[in-house]
């Protein structure tokens, strides 16, 4: 199947579901729903933090690559991205982001729920390390840049994530959704 395998090719069609997750480091509280369809994915997540607060709204093509990306704090400052699925981006102004040419996936950070995202589309080798160009978006500063990681899965329900500077092994369910992030996430 190759990287083009979506969240209903996964052994769940249809995933109607919620989840949430306290922040460790952040001390924060996210609920997030999915709705995956077969035609596409859509993903609206809060997370409520000490000192912030926002809304994340994703929505995954047929493909499960990020399409649109809109990031809106409750300070009223927003932040939306679009994808061609291939490795464009552009702003909200239809404004070519050169930085972010080749990142297929997206990872937001505060919240696990992007970890999922690359895990959904490829088709997995245990042990087997697979690198993905994401657009990485810092939600609590509407800033972004692009991430170099690297995905290997160990079985079934832990993955090894690696960043340049980061590494952790993540607990996921069988629908590919992280349980635990040591020391930053655990689902509730």
């Amino acid at each position: 199947m190759g990287t083009d395998q979506t969240p209903a090719q996964v052994d769940h069609l249809p995933l109607n579901r919620s989840v949430r997750w306290r922040g460790l480091h952040l001390q924060t509280l996210e609920h997030c729903h999915i709705i995956a369809n077969g035609r596409d994915t859509r993903i609206r997540g809060t997370i409520i933090g000490p000192d912030f607060g926002l809304f994340y709204r994703l929505k995954l093509d047929e493909n499960g690559h990020p399409r649109t990306v809109k990031i809106e704090r409750t300070d009223g400052k927003m932040l939306e991205l679009f994808s061609d699925g291939a490795g464009g981006w552009s702003d909200d102004r239809a404004e070519p982001i050169p930085a972010l040419r080749g990142c297929i996936d997206v990872d937001i950070w505060p919240t696990p729920l992007t970890n999922s995202l690359p895990i959904w589309r490829q088709d997995w080798q245990d042990d087997q390390p697979v690198s993905f160009a994401m657009a990485w978006i810092d939600a609590t500063a509407l800033s972004f840049k692009r991430s170099e990681q690297i995905y290997t899965r160990l079985d079934a329900d832990h993955f090894r994530y690696q960043s340049t500077d980061f590494e952790a092994v993540l607990e996921v369910d069988a629908d590919g959704i992280v349980t635990d992030y040591p020391g930053l996430f655990t689902r509730f």
